[in-house]
């Protein structure tokens, strides 16, 4: 009985191996080693690419194998600060992803067009983002039939037998395939899928072909969402009434779900089976990842509550309401005491048109503001902070630093004034209680990363400028304004909970600190900088920021981050707070500052 199989199986490996060659060339050609696999999926040849355009001065040709690299390695602060200097110099604004997912493109042309309730349109990119996704999803399931690596087993000591040796192969193989759905889903350099992504597909297309009047396509992308999400009440009402607007013309029960979503999701079901037996019998760990989670939902409240009254009160009304959301790690509040009588609160979060945002002065003295302007002066260096980069977010300014132990070292050793030295550190410490008041934490927030910065605006470089001093990001995750998402995955900060921001001055021009929405441009509050002006905030991508370009003098602050997690404390903070318990023990005392917290309420 085993022979057919094998043979087949023997059969196929023979038909792969006389088709590859005449068409790949010898294997040595096309058989890559594992770290040139690796090289060219983190696009590291664009960046080879981008120094060679540069030599043969073709600027837009390198801008363009620099976005392509950077697409993918978005921690990497050289090449963004090379893209900012395309974009200065060319002004060159639209760039090109020269290994851009067509499916991927299509998928998001087609969303930006359902927000602009043009419809056709998104019709036509939606569906030709989903003919692109199978297409792909074939290439993927055939590249994964390639070479495997057993991850248990070392190749020279391995010694199971025939049927275990094929078994250990295929189930990688196959977690490789039902892994495509993943794949698929995720942009470049991202480490998270866009959620919900293929079945998105059918629930834009479902209300799209509603509003242009096409009920058939409008039931049949219904139809075909269920599959994936059999118990969605909204599509289940939108699937009834579209079935009502077709009685007596089309009976609905024709209607039918797609057959490439049904075939998908099918295999996808018995992938899953296939994969849970095995793990059970051959007794390896696995995991059934949730690949059709569905928190990932259209947003339509920016495109359709205009036309909500104009529907009939029966019509479909998933377009009209957000999913929910998964419930955040912690529940949000605010407005707490302050502790401290002389700070002045000036804007909560309704008020800054966000959330988790507040604006309170007087967080310190003028006189206060002075003496740490003069601590920073005698202890910052170019670059402190950003890994010796002098001008790490735009080539129009100088950035400069110095972290709280660095000041408490200058000042036990007598190079600037202990008490001043001292200063940094309360303050922050005020800072810090404050923060944690206000949003009323249940637990500990811990320093995470303390800095004291300056910019300075470069003299001759100001004109015709159209950076920014630092581009719009949030704090613990990677913000993606195409997507309309904020990955939080690593090289963020994933661990930063909330960020505050302690101004010092306000002599110079421009340098205003800026909210924004999630597409990084829509401007939602703008706050000037000035001595004992503080801003703070959670750091999650509902909080998108940035500063807008300092284009005469200096501008200081204080920038602060916070964890919830102990694991994370800024390890400069608790050699600082070491420090300081040496002083007191030998009289040196606190700094006098009168900031002693007045009684809690």
């Amino acid at each position: 009985g085993d022979l057919p199989f094998f043979g087949s199986v023997l059969r196929r490996a023979d038909c792969v191996r006389r088709c590859e060659e005449p068409r790949l060339g010898a294997v040595s050609r096309h058989r890559a080693a594992e770290e040139v696999r690796a090289d060219f999926q983190r696009r590291v040849p664009y960046s080879y690419l981008q120094r060679a355009y540069i030599q043969l001065n073709k600027l837009e040709e390198a801008a363009n194998a620099a976005h392509t690299f950077f697409m993918a390695n978005p921690e990497h602060m050289e090449i963004q600060q090379d893209l900012e200097n395309y974009t200065t110099t060319s002004g060159k604004v639209s760039l090109i992803d020269r290994e851009a997912r067509q499916h991927m493109e299509d998928y998001s042309a087609g969303v930006r067009h359902y927000d602009k309730e043009e419809y056709e349109l998104a019709i036509e990119f939606l569906e030709r983002a989903l003919k692109g996704y199978y297409s792909e999803d074939e290439d993927c399931q055939v590249m994964c039939e390639g070479p495997q690596r057993f991850e248990e087993h070392e190749y020279l000591d391995y010694k199971a037998g025939l049927y275990e040796a094929i078994a250990d192969h295929y189930m990688q193989v196959l977690a490789c395939k039902h892994d495509c759905v993943r794949e698929l889903a995720t942009r470049s350099g991202r480490i998270s899928p866009i959620e919900n992504f293929l079945p998105l597909h059918y629930d834009y297309l479902q209300f799209a072909y509603y509003r242009v009047g096409d009920y058939v396509k409008a039931l049949e992308c219904a139809k075909s969402y269920l599959l994936f999400h059999p118990g969605d009440e909204d599509v289940l009402e939108n699937a009834g009434y579209y079935e009502g607007l077709l009685e007596g013309t089309v009976d609905p029960a024709t209607i039918k779900p797609r057959k490439e979503a049904k075939t998908l999701l099918r295999r996808h079901k018995l992938e899953s089976h296939l994969l849970q037996v095995a793990a059970a019998g051959l007794g390896y760990a696995y995991t059934e990842p949730n690949y059709w989670n569905r928190y990932g939902a259209r947003q339509d409240e920016h495109s359709v509550p205009s036309s909500v009254s104009s529907e009939p009160e029966d019509g479909p009304r998933l377009s009209l309401t957000k999913k929910p959301m998964p419930k955040p790690d912690r529940e949000l509040k605010e407005g707490g005491p302050l502790l401290y009588s002389d700070v002045k609160f000036v804007y909560n979060s309704q008020q800054l048109n966000g959330t988790q945002r507040v604006l309170l002065d007087n967080v310190i003295s003028e006189e206060q503001c002075r003496e740490l302007h003069r601590v920073a002066s005698g202890i910052m260096l170019a670059g402190d902070g950003y890994r010796g980069k002098t001008s790490p977010h735009t080539p129009n300014e100088r950035f400069e630093g110095a972290t709280v132990l660095k000041a408490l070292k200058y000042g036990y050793e007598g190079r600037v004034p202990l008490k001043s030295a001292r200063l940094f550190y309360d303050i922050s410490e005020k800072a810090r209680r404050i923060v944690e008041s206000y949003f009323l934490l249940n637990s500990t927030l811990y320093f995470s990363y303390t800095h004291l910065v300056c910019r300075t605006a470069l003299s001759g470089q100001q004109e015709r400028r159209n950076d920014l001093s630092h581009p719009i990001h949030a704090d613990n995750c990677l913000l993606d304004p195409e997507a309309n998402e904020c990955w939080k995955e690593p090289p963020a900060y994933t661990f930063r909970d909330y960020s505050a921001l302690l101004y010092m001055n306000a002599d110079f021009e421009g340098g205003e600190f800026i909210f924004t929405e999630m597409d990084a441009k829509t401007v939602t509050a703008s706050i000037k900088p000035k001595c004992g002006r503080m801003i703070s905030f959670s750091s999650g991508g509902e909080n998108p920021h940035g500063v807008k370009a300092v284009t005469k003098g200096q501008r200081c602050a204080v920038a602060l981050w916070f964890t919830l997690d102990p694991l994370y404390r800024e390890l400069e903070r608790i050699q600082a707070d070491e420090v300081i318990a040496m002083l007191e023990q030998e009289h040196l005392g606190p700094s006098e500052m009168n900031i002693n917290p007045k009684d809690e309420l």
